[in-house]
């Protein structure tokens, strides 16, 4: 079975024809990913976590910091490797092929619908207890 790749001078070309405009540069960037970083887990994930793991917790977000660090690598190779705007689906498709692509599509749709769900999750049990300490009221769990 073969699978199909787009050449780089096809994905350069389409990039030209197609581009948008860059309004975010390098630090605005960072500032969304440190705020999504530090919503979901100082907010939200940090109390049920040292319930459960303890001091481990502290080693568990080392090591979570280095995981991140060398998937920054990775990805700053493969933006280099294709440089257009994009996504990792179109670096994995340019570089693999297509099937590995929209596997890779797939996972990052599924991948923030996990961490908005948990993010919500978190957010609405902080928003009730604040309702609930204000009204009374209370929902059924």
């Amino acid at each position: 079975m073969r699978h199909r790749i787009k050449p780089l001078d096809s994905v350069l070309e389409t990039a030209n024809r197609h581009s948008l405009e860059r309004s975010l540069g390098p630090v605005q960037l960072m500032l969304l990913g440190v705020g999504a970083i530090i919503g979901t887990g100082i907010f939200v994930l940090t109390a049920a976590a040292a319930q459960k793991a303890g001091p481990g917790m502290i080693w568990s977000f080392v090591i979570a910091g280095g995981v991140c660090a060398l998937e920054a690598l990775c990805y700053s190779e493969l933006a280099s490797m294709v440089p257009v705007s994009g996504s990792a689906y179109t670096y994995t498709y340019a570089v693999v092929g297509e099937l590995l692509a929209w596997t890779v599509g797939w996972a990052l749709i599924l991948e923030y619908a996990v961490a908005a769900s948990a993010v919500s999750v978190g957010w609405s049990g902080y928003f009730m207890g604040l309702v609930e300490s204000w009204t009374g009221l209370a929902l059924p769990q």
